[in-house]
């Protein structure tokens, strides 16, 4: 069972887009069509305000937090093309770096695992993705991009964690993790992109067609042992789309459900093993898969997977 622990009154005066704990899950950040982004101390079922943090002049979209052994830091993104890192020090936030490099609406942020370092992506409307990377010794930032990642626009960006099974491709070969980076990316080309870092220069590694509007929202599962890797997607032809691939270059994919209205946005548990799902119905579901390799909601009496509901292919 699925129960309601908390509601938080934001005061924002406009749409909230994006809702987001930090590591700890003592602090909620929000970010709206209002321009601002809103920091709540919730330890406990406490609602305090702790910062209304302003310097965008457009509706922000996505948030982000950091890995806290960098401190408490927070990235927002907005229709005004900004990225802002904001950084809080002694109870005080404020403004610790602003990106400009962008010729559209900038539309999500995410934050690398932490074993490689202070590193941000970004995914933008004019198509392009941003990488940030932070020198904290120096406290100075470089940037590259990825240009024409997806045309038309980029809408979403997730990191694959930092450390994945790399498989033996013969028997005189042993199979092993390796760390490296990879990210992921939604678009409104109906395509998942997945982008590998090699030799300093990020390449397509890799292309997942199987929705047919565009991809709002990408997530890859947190590594937890198993030798295999996950994405989820969702997209505005009402499709939730679970990738899957044990060697990293061959993906099948299986149709999770068919909402009723667009899917907006997926997230994956800590664990990796529970996804959650909204979208236009103005609903949450908990989805989670069970031992017969069927996706089970678990707010809600549906289950769905099987060969007469849902969709598998590889490509």
């Amino acid at each position: 069972m699925v129960s309601l622990i908390n509601t938080v009154d934001t005061g924002h005066e406009d749409i909230i887009h994006n809702a987001v704990l930090d590591y700890y899950g003592s602090h909620l950040a929000t970010c709206s069509s209002d321009g601002s982004v809103k920091i709540f101390d919730v330890k406990n079922g406490n609602q305090v305000l702790v910062a209304d943090l302003k310097g965008h002049q457009g509706p922000v979209w996505h948030i982000a937090w950091a890995h806290p052994k960098f401190g408490n830091i927070l990235a927002s993104c907005s229709y005004d093309r900004k990225v802002i890192i904001w950084k809080e020090n002694v109870g005080n936030w404020t403004k610790l770096y602003e990106y400009n490099n962008h010729d559209s609406s900038v539309n999500s942020v995410a934050f690398a695992p932490a074993e490689h370092g202070l590193i941000l992506a970004c995914g933008s409307s004019d198509g392009s993705i941003s990488i940030l990377t932070s020198n904290i010794e120096y406290g100075v930032w470089d940037s590259k991009k990825i240009p024409n990642a997806h045309t038309i626009g980029c809408n979403a960006v997730s990191w694959c964690s930092s450390t994945v099974p790399e498989p033996a491709f013969d028997q005189r070969t042993v199979a092993r993790n390796v760390t490296v980076k990879r990210l992921v990316s939604g678009g409104c080309d109906n395509c998942v992109k997945i982008w590998r870092e090699t030799n300093d220069r990020w390449i397509e590694e890799n292309r997942l067609e199987g929705h047919s509007d565009w991809v709002r929202d990408v997530a890859c599962a947190p590594s937890i042992g198993l030798a295999r890797s996950q994405i989820a997607s969702a997209s505005q032809d009402r499709h939730v789309i679970i990738w899957n691939s044990a060697d990293l270059i061959t993906w099948s994919s299986t149709i999770l459900h068919t909402f009723d209205d667009v899917v907006w946005s997926v997230s994956w548990s800590v664990t990796g093993n529970i996804l959650a799902v909204t979208g236009g119905d103005n609903k949450v579901t908990l989805w989670k898969e069970n031992n017969e390799n069927q996706w089970i909601c678990l707010n809600d009496d549906a289950t769905v997977s099987g060969a007469q509901q849902s969709e598998q292919r590889t490509l």
